[in-house]
């Protein structure tokens, strides 16, 4: 079996109201240095080792994200990475 890691975060040009949140609560805890925060989301999957990229990211397609405001980055130490635009 092979664990499957998939970031999802928000395209670019999106408001991430979550990621100004963070940003502005770190600038009040005097983290003045940071100038952009993102937040998204980490999802592991247990899959079989014959396991395609393609059938990983049908499932970021149809279910575990909204492909018209996020996109994602498959990890694993048996599959390559792919991020679809």
């Amino acid at each position: 079996m092979t664990t499957v890691r998939v970031v999802i975060t928000l395209k670019p040009g999106v408001l991430d109201a979550q990621g100004q949140a963070v940003r502005q609560g770190l600038h009040a805890l005097g983290y003045e240095g940071v100038s952009e925060v993102r937040v998204g989301k980490h999802i592991e999957i247990t899959m079989p080792d014959e396991a395609s990229v393609d059938e990983i990211s049908a499932m970021c397609d149809r279910f575990l994200a909204n492909p018209l405001i996020e996109e994602w980055k498959i990890e694993t130490d048996a599959l390559p990475s792919r991020r679809p635009s």
